[in-house]
């Protein structure tokens, strides 16, 4: 693969990375929703923090040690230890959400993300589903569902630079790029419907 070719899709895949997304979507939501901007920066470093660092500070740490290959865990087997974490992490920031008086779309939120991790982990025992369409599938739903319809179609065109990215890379076939979409606008929709 040419490396100059593929810069674009290494910049993507970092910076629209399943983490960053879901800081980038969240921490506007806490400062829609709160009254104050304390109580906003609360919020947006509670899932910022949890959801968000934790797991890549742990990613990070595995990649220095030699147990994981690279940040975006090329083989399947390096991603269940990070899915672990995250998935504790995650259920640990919805916790801390609704004890400090989050409103019910930012712990509704963390709710998302932790049942994407969890399908994401079942399917990595049998398949490799692309983390990064699914991220920024459901991101965009969740816009959405907060933000309005305008504000999603406005984000939107991110789904497929996301997929075109990944595929650039060779990272994923095209099944598990529209996988990873498909599944990641399904699950906060699914959740909403329960509601």
């Amino acid at each position: 693969m040419n490396v100059e070719n593929s810069k674009w899709a290494r910049l993507v895949s970092n910076l629209l990375s399943p983490p960053l997304v879901w800081a980038a979507v969240v921490i506007p939501m806490a400062f829609h929703y709160a009254e104050s901007r304390e109580q906003a920066l609360i919020w947006g470093l509670i899932y910022g923090v949890l959801v968000c660092l934790v797991p890549v500070l742990y990613i990070f740490w595995m990649v220095k040690i030699g147990r994981i290959g690279d940040i975006h865990m090329k083989e399947r087997r390096e991603r269940f230890g990070p899915f672990l974490v995250s998935i504790v992490s995650t259920g640990l920031s919805v916790l801390l959400l609704v004890q400090t008086g989050a409103p019910y779309m930012l712990p509704l939120v963390a709710i998302f993300s932790t049942v994407q991790l969890v399908i994401m982990a079942l399917i990595t025992l049998y398949w490799q589903i692309s983390m990064h369409t699914m991220s920024i599938a459901g991101a965009v739903v969740a816009t959405g569902l907060v933000f309005g319809p305008a504000s999603a179609l406005a984000v939107s065109p991110l789904v497929p630079l996301v997929g075109a990215a990944r595929l650039k890379l060779r990272r994923h076939t095209l099944a598990q790029v529209i996988a990873g979409i498909v599944v990641g606008s399904l699950i906060p929709l699914m959740i909403l419907s329960l509601i």
